[in-house]
């Protein structure tokens, strides 16, 4: 006896989950998270953002540290609050406006970034492991240009 194939119903008709870009960003951001949470275990992607950001520009406003790595308010200040708790960066009140908080690395922070920064390009290659070297350089260009 034969079956019939399955009729698409029409509310799906041309929409397939794995061909939409968020879904597939998604899948890939999880598998990344996954990697980075095995081998850095001390702190998550967010706070591995500031801290890179911290060392690569040096103390500044939380404000501007929340825009430098495309966090809100809200986000940056729960971060930057858990990497104050863990003994990771420092804040100060701003000496030319004391309503805000400059952030920095403090000195486990440096070396914690210091320590763990090869293996956050580790993870990055491993990520991408099944591009060659110019599929690599297409996504992250591709990808750069939605943002």
């Amino acid at each position: 006896k034969q079956h019939a194939a399955p009729q698409t119903p029409p509310e799906t008709a041309g929409y397939r989950l794995d061909d939409q870009i968020g879904y597939v960003l998604r899948r890939a951001t999880q598998r990344h998270l996954a990697i980075f949470s095995e081998v850095i275990p001390e702190v998550t992607t967010t706070q591995f953002a500031v801290l890179a950001r911290l060392a690569e520009m040096g103390a500044q406003s939380q404000n501007h540290l929340g825009r430098a790595t495309a966090m809100d308010g809200a986000t940056i200040k729960g971060v930057v609050d858990r990497l104050v708790r863990l003994g990771l960066v420092e804040t100060a009140p701003d000496t030319r406006d004391r309503r805000r908080l400059t952030v920095g690395l403090s000195a486990a922070g440096r070396s914690l970034f210091a320590a763990r920064v090869g293996d956050a390009q580790d993870i990055s290659d491993r990520t991408v492991a099944a591009l060659n070297p110019a599929e690599r350089a297409q996504l992250l260009e591709l990808l750069s240009r939605l943002t």
